[in-house]
């Protein structure tokens, strides 16, 4: 799952970025609003992590923006902010947040508020993926087939649970290295396909089908 950072204190950054791919996620990062507006049109992001106080645009801003735009307008927005004034909170939430998070904050809070607002918008419909004989526990992320716990690098994670999302569902090569990859990050050219065959020999030669000239889905 891709989330887009755009935060200019690096500090805060660098701690939600470490804590985020601690926990699987592919993590964007930005520190101005005019960069994280341009990642949004470019990477169209799962999920946005957005500061108010922001150079060159301010954060309420770039989500007046995001809303009106015509492209995912309806992406998960939570704001992290120092600004606690009940003001500001329904200003962000009445301009179109999904959430509001007043800094400094636990990551374990985070992830709940993430999980709670991807919930609601349909994106992680339950903690656990399910698709025949195969779970994949997103809090835990802990894998089974059957019985038997499988255990998953991170790329396989991530990849098993972007085709466990939507089952039945195709995905394009393209379509998983951008959820799988960072904008500007150069998978190998078969990185994809390698990551393909390595779950098949942890979940089963038949769990994952390849769709000649369009991609890779896993069954109901």
């Amino acid at each position: 799952m891709q989330i887009l950072l755009i935060e200019d204190d690096p500090f805060i950054a660098k701690a939600v970025v470490q804590a985020l791919q601690a926990e699987h996620y592919q993590v964007q990062y930005c520190a101005s609003g005019t960069e994280g507006l341009i990642a949004f049109q470019t990477s169209q992001p799962d999920l946005i992590l957005l500061d108010l106080g922001l150079p060159g645009l301010d954060g309420m801003d770039v989500l007046q923006s995001i809303r009106a735009s015509s492209l995912r307008q309806d992406v998960p927005i939570i704001i992290l902010s120092a600004r606690d004034a009940l003001e500001s909170r329904l200003d962000g939430l009445d301009q179109g947040a999904d959430d509001y998070l007043v800094k400094p904050f636990h990551m374990a809070r985070l992830f709940a508020r993430m999980r709670a607002v991807l919930r609601r918008k349909g994106i992680l419909k339950a903690e656990s993926l399910r698709a025949g004989n195969i779970r994949l526990n997103t809090v835990t992320h802990v894998c089974t087939v059957g019985d038997e716990t499988v255990t998953l690098s991170k790329r396989e994670y991530a990849l098993l649970a972007a085709l466990l999302i939507r089952p039945g569902a195709i995905l394009s090569k393209r379509a998983l290295e951008e959820k799988l990859y960072a904008p500007g990050e150069q998978p190998e050219s078969n990185a994809i396909e390698y990551l393909i065959h390595a779950l098949r020999k942890k979940l089963g030669n038949q769990a994952i089908e390849n769709i000649r000239g369009l991609g890779w889905r896993i069954h109901k």
